[in-house]
């Protein structure tokens, strides 16, 4: 049996479209399937004989009122075509991987295409897997969100580091200045740290570090507060809701507390164990309202501490001069 030219064609374009790895849906103006490619059958769980003739809303009833009907009933009126914005949702036809039929949907691209065939309109849906391309970007995204967490993290300590400090600082600041509220921060400085290196070396000195590091952390308890490497062996916190007084009492309690760990110091050191001496000063709405402001009155209080004998807090505007 020999078949015609026409015939020839139709069989190819039949099967040139159930090998196509997308879906492939024709609608009449009646919105009636009139072509179910072989992609939809194991992801529907619908045969094509089952759903041919049958309205594409008859046969997926959550699509009316949807973005896709739209895309659909503009498609058939005004002979345009689209591609379904997926911003609310990614998964509108209910497909799921091939022979799964009760798996999660798959994320789909949908475009939706008019046009006409003896002089009749018809509308083509496309639907793409696109799982493994939102998974993909949830990977890069994650991927991102980690170079940044780690681009704010020092390296040795595993505190925050001068970057994270500058940025929580200016929005700490910029928060106290709109409720008038208050805010402390801490220079704190290792003493004789340089005393410290040479005697023991840079590896025992940065095993120091990161011990006093994370003893600063441990003693801020509260998710605002901020514990950071200010530069070398010195180290800040930002204490977000806190007065003065109270800032200073604090400082006291973490110097104590890091003298209480008993790490023994270089033999040239002023103190038997490792000490902290620390500065704090405070916002003033009308005074010390700028980091640059904030910053260089813990540093002169920071500077008191350690002319006055090391091992001491001293607060910004009583600190000796």
């Amino acid at each position: 049996m020999f078949l015609t030219e026409t015939e020839t064609f139709a069989a190819l374009s039949e099967r040139a479209v159930n090998l196509v790895q997308s879906g492939i849906v024709v609608l009449d103006a009646g919105h009636r399937i009139v072509l179910w490619n072989n992609w939809m059958v194991p992801r529907s769980g619908r045969a094509a004989a089952r759903v041919r003739g049958h309205s594409l809303f008859d046969v997926f009833p959550e699509l009316r009122g949807s973005r896709v009907e739209a895309a659909i009933l503009g498609a058939l009126s005004e002979d345009h075509a689209c591609t379904v914005p997926t911003t609310d949702n990614r998964t509108p036809f209910p497909l799921r991987e091939a022979g799964s039929f009760d798996g999660p949907r798959i994320d789909q691209a949908v475009s939706v295409t008019s046009f006409k065939e003896h002089g009749e309109r018809f509308c083509l849906v496309e639907i793409r897997d696109v799982s493994g391309t939102v998974e993909r970007e949830k990977r890069l995204l994650d991927h991102a969100e980690s170079l940044r967490a780690r681009s704010y993290v020092d390296g040795l300590t595993g505190i925050a580091n001068r970057r994270y400090f500058d940025v929580a600082l200016d929005r700490e600041l910029r928060r106290a200045q709109r409720a008038r509220g208050e805010l402390a921060l801490l220079l704190v400085d290792i003493d004789s740290f340089k005393a410290y290196n040479d005697f023991f070396g840079h590896q025992q000195g940065d095993a120091c570090l990161t011990q006093v590091a994370q003893a600063l952390a441990a003693m801020l308890k509260r998710p605002a507060d901020v514990a950071a490497r200010y530069g070398g062996e010195e180290f800040a916190a930002i204490l977000p809701d806190t007065t003065l007084e109270r800032a200073e009492a604090h400082a006291n309690t973490i110097r104590e507390h890091v003298a209480a760990l008993q790490l023994k110091h270089a033999p040239a050191a002023h103190w038997p164990m490792v000490t902290l001496s620390i500065g704090v000063a405070a916002f003033q709405p009308d005074g010390l309202n700028t980091a640059e402001a904030l910053i260089e009155a813990a540093d002169k209080a920071l500077y008191a501490a350690k002319k006055g004998g090391r091992n001491r807090v001293e607060v910004a505007g009583t600190a000796a001069a």
